[in-house]
Formats: structure tokens, C-alpha cells, sequence
């Protein structure tokens, strides 16, 4: 299980993130409308996962925002902002703040999403929302950039996320 904070106190994952080097666990996740799309439908592309506990909140919303503007200039890439939130939220935040460079994709239906990637966490006034965490993939579905962000109240580190897919 990850430590991390929130607001300086502990908490827990169920997990570590997938490993640098492994093929990504398969999902299935919840589109805004409410079809169902799994990471192998991404296949050939390489995929950013942006995750995190609810785009209802500012640090949250903030990676949803920086992600968006970043996924415009990538090539061959696709950004998947990935919460517990349900589908009806994440379109009413993207309408309102003029997302679409990002998929929004909701772990609500069943949540084997976070018990996959171990982003679930295990105590604590979230749990079981996502932690905030990053992970890329190649365009084979390897792993080859994680971060499990250590104090949930901070942004991820977007420079370091977009660099491991310049290598």
C-alpha cells in the first residue's frame, strides 16, 4: 500500500501503481454518455491517465484544466481524466469550462478501475475515492511513467508526465 497525505495527516492506498516495464491492467470505465470503454480500445495511441478523487475540487480541477491545455499539442495521445465521479458531473464541469481536449471517464459503476491500478484509498475521510496519482503508457499499453502524488492537496507533476513521452 502507498502512504500519502492529506493536509499533512496519513492516509493509504490499497496498493502500489502499476510498475514501469508492465503492461497496464485492462478497465472498464464510464463514458459521459454512459457507454462503456475499456483501455484496450486505445490501443496504437499513447494514453496519459489522470487520476484522481473528484474534479469537484480545485486541485482536481486544476490537473483536468492543465491536461487539457497540454493534450492539444501532443501527437498520437490521448488524455483520460479518470475519478469516481459520476458521468453527469464530469460533462456539466467540461460544458462549463470548455474541456475537450481530455476524456473524462467515471470509475463509478463498479470501481474495478481503482482496485486495478491500486488507486483506492483504504482509509481516511476519501475513502474509497482514486488517489491523486499519473499514470503513461506507450502505445503498446506499457507502463512507463507512474507518480502517486504524496500530499493529495498538490497538483501532479505535469512537466515530468509529459517528458516521459518525448524518451
Amino acid at each position: 500500500m502507498a502512504s500519502v497525505t492529506l493536509k499533512g495527516n496519513t492516509i493509504h492506498t490499497i496498493g502500489s501503481l502499476p510498475s514501469n516495464g508492465n503492461k497496464a491492467p485492462e478497465f472498464h470505465l464510464t463514458k459521459n454518455d454512459l457507454s462503456t470503454v475499456k483501455l484496450s480500445d486505445y490501443e496504437g495511441a499513447r494514453v496519459v491517465l489522470n487520476i484522481f478523487p473528484s474534479v469537484d475540487t480545485g486541485t482536481c480541477a486544476q490537473s483536468v484544466r492543465q491536461f487539457n491545455q497540454e493534450a492539444a499539442e501532443l501527437d498520437n495521445t490521448i488524455v483520460l481524466c479518470v475519478s469516481k465521479d459520476l458521468p453527469f458531473a464530469q460533462a456539466r464541469f467540461c460544458g462549463a469550462e470548455g474541456i475537450d481536449n481530455v476524456e473524462m471517464l467515471s470509475d463509478f459503476r463498479d470501481g474495478n478501475f481503482g482496485k486495478a491500478y491500486n488507486v483506492d484509498f483504504s482509509d481516511g475521510p476519501l475513502a474509497p475515492l482514486h488517489s491523486r496519482a499519473v499514470v503513461v503508457l506507450d502505445e503498446k499499453g506499457n507502463v512507463i511513467y507512474t507518480e502517486q502524488v504524496a500530499e493529495i492537496t498538490e497538483e501532479p507533476n505535469y512537466k515530468a508526465a509529459l517528458e516521459a513521452l518525448m524518451n
